[in-house]
């Protein structure tokens, strides 16, 4: 990932692509900033770690975009959307309900969990396999209602 973002940056350079060119950079810089972060632990940034940080990144446009729209200051607003394009090149596509649904079914299958209470399980299963690729935040809404449609 790491040459990836070198590659395009040198690419965008060239191009003359300001705001790209300026993104990959705050793409970059915020990955030093977890290498600096992990480093005391002895650990180092992997892809998940990577992946970590771009989903925060988006998180933070998406934020930005609301307040900006609300406060009607659309210049800033086009200016983070061009930013979100921008870091969601680098991550995983995202996957359909359906896909999740399946990717629920199987969770649930794998781990045994037989109602409500096993959530953790489902979801930690999920996690570990699926990271990066599910929003946990919608899918732990669809993994409660099928481990409550299971017990019923």
């Amino acid at each position: 990932m790491r040459d990836q973002l070198s590659t395009m940056l040198k690419v965008a350079m060239k191009a003359g692509d300001k705001p790209r060119v300026g993104t990959i950079r705050l793409i970059q810089s915020a990955l030093k900033d977890k290498d600096i972060e992990l480093r005391p632990s002895g650990k180092t940034v992997g892809e998940e770690d990577i992946s970590a940080v771009l989903r925060k990144m988006v998180k933070q446009r998406q934020d930005s975009i609301a307040i900006y729209d609300q406060a009607g200051r659309d210049d800033l607003a086009s200016q983070e959307r061009e930013e979100l394009a921008i870091i969601g090149e680098f991550l995983p596509k995202e996957m359909e309900e359906a896909e999740v649904r399946t990717a629920i079914a199987d969770a649930i299958e794998q781990s045994g969990a037989a109602g409500p209470r096993d959530m953790g399980k489902v979801i930690a299963a999920m996690k570990a396999k699926y990271a990066g690729q599910i929003d946990f935040g919608k899918a732990s809404a669809l993994v409660k209602s099928m481990l409550n449609d299971r017990q019923a």
